[in-house]
């Protein structure tokens, strides 16, 4: 049970919806961080947002949640630290999103992260590319502390691998066009005989398959860490990522990482030394290095030996508690020792 100060209050109280990757990073600074608790609640919860101040009843010394819905969960005399997981509200967004998804975007849940922005007394972002899309989408002016994503190492790490012949790259997440699923049969269609990609996650629609590009469907995410260790390389296609649990967890898994060229990819994957980065949608140039892979094991390896210690230095679970920790003594002295 998280530790609870001398009048009763939790030190840090953290509502965050379940479903989604960003509950993980909350789910870790609870097991770090003594005296902070996730409530955990159902998204369809969201479609009253009111509805939500709930979530945050009970007492607290301060609130810590994403943005999106941060306005909702404001209580007198508590700080409310927000966090920007992700961020999808600029127009470049569009293509990638359903008609329904874009009005959501662009109307209420713009107004309610700027409500959040207003009420919060810290706002972090979990990449240098995301806290400068909210700068330069939202126009905001105020401080916007960065604390990276980070994984348990000693859960996630590689593992010897059975022989096998062919050279079998990883996608992970919900097939979905922000994540670059809509690409993916296309990548696979461009392998040679002995490669090919396996998907782990929710698979929507109607994909054509082949010997080249198989589903597995959804994993518990208590079984990914022996998932990622079975695999040569880790696939990920995607439009824009806040910064992606699962890139970290394959790169700790000892995986080389074959990602879009985006901006919070390259805080993360060192081109050449631990991946590649390809052009957005760009089949081909994912094909082609995904074949490099396949016939070099040995760069393979030193690449994905990369990976880990990189993980090692800059994302391990402890040390970014430990700067969220910082964080809230800062805004709030003292306030894991009442």
């Amino acid at each position: 049970m998280a530790a609870e100060n001398a009048v009763g209050n939790l030190a840090v109280l953290s509502p965050m919806p379940t479903g989604s990757g960003s509950i993980v990073v909350h789910r870790m600074l609870e097991r770090h961080l003594p005296g902070y608790r996730v409530e955990p609640y159902d998204p369809w919860w969201t479609l009253f947002p009111p509805a939500l101040a709930w979530f945050s009843r009970q007492r607290s010394t301060l609130i810590h949640t994403g943005v999106d819905y941060g306005a909702f969960f404001v209580r007198p005399q508590r700080p409310l630290v927000v966090t920007f997981h992700n961020y999808v509200l600029d127009r470049f967004m569009r293509p990638f999103c359903s008609r329904l998804q874009w009005v959501h975007y662009r109307s209420d849940l713009r107004t309610f992260t700027r409500l959040s922005l207003r009420y919060a007394a810290v706002v972090t972002a979990v990449s240098e590319a995301t806290a400068c899309l909210v700068r330069e989408d939202l126009g905001y002016k105020g401080r916007i502390q960065v604390i990276p994503n980070g994984i348990d190492a000693s859960v996630f790490q590689p593992a010897r691998k059975a022989a096998q012949q062919d050279f079998v790259a990883l996608f992970s997440g919900n097939f979905s066009r922000r994540k670059g699923a809509q690409w993916i049969p296309g990548i696979a269609a461009r392998l040679r005989h002995g490669q090919r990609i396996e998907c782990v996650g929710a698979r929507i629609g109607s994909v054509p398959l082949d010997s080249r590009l198989v589903f597995r469907g959804q994993v518990p995410y208590s079984q990914m860490p022996g998932v990622y260790a079975s695999y040569d390389a880790m696939l990920i296609p995607t439009v824009r990522e806040g910064m992606s649990l699962a890139v970290l967890e394959a790169m700790a898994c000892g995986l080389p990482v074959v990602a879009t060229d985006c901006p919070s990819m390259r805080e993360v994957i060192e081109e050449g030394k631990g991946g590649f980065l390809c052009p957005i949608g760009d089949c081909a140039a994912f094909a082609e290095r995904l074949q490099w892979l396949a016939q070099q094991p040995e760069a393979r390896a030193a690449m994905g030996a990369f990976n880990r210690r990189k993980v090692l230095a800059a994302h391990q679970a402890s040390s970014i508690a430990l700067q969220y920790r910082e964080m809230f003594e800062n805004l709030v002295p003292g306030i894991f020792d009442r």
